[in-house]
Order: structure tokens, then C-alpha cells, then sequence
């Protein structure tokens, strides 16, 4: 029998580990798609997110569609074809909105004749004609009916709906309901964020046609449970004081812990599956929780800089003084998330300019959060803001603790506060 490699097993990789566990989250999306309800995987960035779709679906059962802070409706509408196989042309008839419609076909051959796909069964042919559409992007309507034309029965799946602009999640929001009430597709979408019901937010309708998946709760049961898969994988033994300190030290982050348990292997040569039960020395697992942590830390630095320095220079520096909240926090607050009342509380006691301040300088701030990090190249964000329950999340828990190793006071005095 083939040996198990510590890479399949440990780690972060392309392809869903080994080790992989089934928690609460697996048996929601599950039942949730046996129910035919549109689905929302939310959590924080390298959560497994993208690992619990790939372990419960097939890649023949999906297609899926990236979004970016670009796409506008018009957009992520066309590449949904695209990915469901159509070719799509631009038309010279416009939409009642003064856009481009679009042709739309199955196949390569677009315009010339009607596209035909054959389908052999035995030595029978069945053969199905496709003509070309001509419809408009926009039009839910339209988007259903193409999807009809060609049967299509895929699940369809929008990653990063975070990247998206505000009035995009708004306007996809709306189009969700049309298509569960008008249609038989199902959307899967997965974006960092950790509020439950951030869709229905956006369209109250979608209330009892959405179920949200949490990715973000690992439990430390499920921890122990994922390292102990991996043990017996590889015939390892990892000591449970050991393990229970990765667990806390983790903030429950399973990005931490299969890459803290990869480096344990490797700094015990381990590279593949034990002959016999191996005893890890663990005498270093503070040093690999650093060395961990600390590969992300050009990118938290950068982080503080470009959020301090907001989209341009204004007098208030309002996005200077959010930052100025964070490393204020409390660790545990930073894990729970700070109101917007608390982050307001602290501009009023000590903001050179609270004379001038009110709430909606700082609520323009915290709504602009994301786009400011996907504008200074911040991806995955790392920072979020709800604005249903008026609360700013940390959604890398790898930022979290980094901070907890830091002198906070003196990332304060290098942005020129105190």
C-alpha cells in the first residue's frame, strides 16, 4: 500500500487533505441542498471555506464564477453563461438601460447555423438544436430562460461575493429570489464575512430561501479530532499538551493548525507516513506557531500602513483612527468584533478634531473598509464591516494573533498617533 505523504495530510494545499473532518457545517450544506435552498458559506479567510464545497460536491456537479470589485451585474450575469458553456457575443441592440444586449449561443459555431450537439446513446443519436439568443444581462428573466434553453441543471457557485461593490451584492440580492422562485437553480456563495444572514440584510425576501453555512466555527473538538485524523494517517503521535496548546494558541484558525502540524512533521523529518508509532518532539511548537504567524507579517504591516492612509489625505483621518481602534482592543474584543458605538466612543475621547466629528464620518469609513483594502491590493481582506449589526470583524485570525505578539503602543506611534 502506498504510503501517505505529510503533505497530503497537513498543510494547505490545492486539494482537500486527508485529514479533512466532517462538522456541523458539512451536515448544514448538505441538507440545505437536498432542501433546494439557494446557499451562503461565509467565515473568515482560510477557514476551509472552498474544502467543505469541494469535499461535498463533485467538480461535474458545478460550475463556478470569481468575482471582483469590477463586475457590476451586467458582468457576473454574462460570466455565469460562460461558465455554464454558452458563447456570448456582443450585440448592436442596446438594453432599456442604454447597455449592450448580448448573443448568445451553445458551441462554437455562433452565428453561421443553428449549434448542434450530438449525444450517442448505443448506436442511437439523439440530437438537440440550440439557436442563438439575443438577450439582456440584466433581465433575470432573460438570464433563466437561456439557462432553460440548454437544460442546464449545475449548481452554480459565485466565490469572493465580498469583492463586489455594494450596490452589486444589492442588485444580485434582488436577482436571487427570481431565480428560486422562477427556476429550479441553485447558488451556492461563498464570501469572508462573519454575520449569518448578510443576504437577507441586503433583501429581506430571501428570508426562508437562503440557508448561511458557517465555515468559521471550529470547534476545538473539531481540532482535536482533524490533528488526531492526521496522527493515525501517518502513524504520529503528537502529545495532548502539545495539541491543546496549538488549539488555544490557534484562536480555532485551522489554517494555523494543519500548517503549525505540516512544519511539527517536517522539523521531525517526517515527509511521509511512519513505519512505526512516531512520538513527535514538540519542544519547538512555539517557535513554529512564530514562524507560522510570521510569514503573513509583511502583509499585516502593509495592512495597518494602507488603511491608515485611507483612499486620499483628509483632515479627519478617519480611516487612520479606525486602525487606531484596533490595536486599542483588547484581544478578546478583537476576536468578538467592536461595535461601531465602541470604535465612536474612543474617536470622542481621543480624536484631535472630535469638534468636527459625527456619525456619519465614521459610518462612510467603516462601509468603505472593504474597498479600500481590495483597492491597496489587500487580498484576502482582512478587515470587514457589517452593517446590519454595526460591527467591525477581524476575518483573519492569523492578524489576531500577530497582534497579540506585537508591541501595539509602538505600531500606534509609527502612525503618528499616541
Amino acid at each position: 500500500m502506498k504510503k501517505k505523504l505529510t503533505k497530503e495530510v497537513f498543510g494547505i494545499q490545492r486539494e482537500v487533505p486527508l485529514n479533512y473532518i466532517e462538522r456541523e457545517a458539512d451536515k448544514v450544506f448538505n441538507d440545505s441542498l437536498d432542501r433546494r435552498h439557494h446557499v451562503v458559506i461565509f467565515g473568515s479567510s482560510k477557514q476551509g471555506k472552498t474544502c467543505l464545497r469541494k469535499k461535498n460536491l463533485e467538480n461535474k456537479e458545478y460550475i463556478t464564477v470569481h468575482c471582483d470589485n469590477k463586475m457590476d451585474l451586467y458582468n457576473l450575469n454574462i460570466n455565469i453563461l460562460k461558465q455554464a458553456g454558452f458563447t456570448v457575443q456582443v450585440s448592436e441592440r442596446k438594453t432599456i438601460n442604454g447597455k449592450a444586449k448580448v448573443k448568445v449561443g451553445f458551441g462554437w459555431n455562433l452565428f453561421g447555423r443553428a449549434d448542434i450537439e450530438t449525444e450517442l446513446e448505443g448506436e442511437k443519436g439523439n440530437e438537440k438544436e440550440y439557436k442563438p439568443l439575443e438577450l439582456d444581462p440584466e433581465d433575470v428573466n432573460d438570464i433563466i430562460n437561456a439557462l432553460k434553453s440548454l437544460d442546464f441543471k449545475k449548481y452554480i457557485v459565485i466565490e469572493d461575493f465580498h469583492y463586489l461593490k455594494d450596490e452589486t451584492q444589492v442588485d444580485f440580492a434582488i436577482e436571487l429570489k427570481a431565480f428560486h422562485e422562477n427556476s429550479d437553480l441553485t447558488f451556492i456563495i461563498v464570501g469572508v464575512w462573519l454575520e449569518e444572514n448578510r443576504l437577507i440584510a441586503l433583501n429581506g425576501d430571501l428570508s426562508g430561501r437562503i440557508k448561511s453555512v458557517n465555515a468559521d466555527e471550529w470547534t476545538d473538538e473539531n481540532l482535536d479530532k482533524l490533528i488526531s485524523t492526521g496522527e493515525a494517517l501517518l502513524n504520529i503521535q503528537i502529545p495532548e499538551e502539545a495539541k491543546k496548546y496549538l488549539i488555544e494558541r490557534s484562536l480555532n484558525n485551522v489554517y494555523v493548525v494543519q500548517e503549525v502540524c505540516y512544519e511539527l512533521c517536517l522539523a521531525n523529518e517526517l515527509l511521509e507516513q511512519a513505519d512505526s508509532k512516531k512520538i513527535l518532539n514538540c519542544e519547538n511548537l512555539e517557535a513554529l506557531l512564530t514562524k507560522v504567524i510570521s510569514q503573513h507579517s509583511g502583509r499585516y504591516h502593509n495592512l495597518i500602513t494602507n488603511i491608515s492612509e485611507g483612499f486620499q489625505a483628509t483632515e479627519l483621518e478617519m480611516h487612520k483612527w479606525i486602525m487606531y481602534a484596533i490595536l486599542k482592543a483588547e484581544i478578546e474584543k478583537l476576536e468578538s468584533g467592536l461595535k461601531r458605538s465602541e470604535i465612536n466612543s474612543l474617536l470622542q475621547n481621543n480624536h484631535p478634531r472630535k469638534d468636527l466629528l459625527n456619525p456619519g464620518n465614521l459610518t462612510q469609513a467603516l462601509k468603505s473598509i472593504t474597498s479600500l483594502q481590495v483597492k491597496k491590493n489587500t487580498i484576502p481582506i482582512i478587515i470587514d464591516y457589517d452593517s446590519s449589526n454595526l460591527k467591525l470583524s477581524i476575518v483573519d485570525k492569523g492578524f489576531i494573533i500577530w497582534l497579540s505578539d506585537q508591541d501595539r503602543d509602538e505600531l500606534i506611534s509609527e502612525l503618528g498617533l499616541s
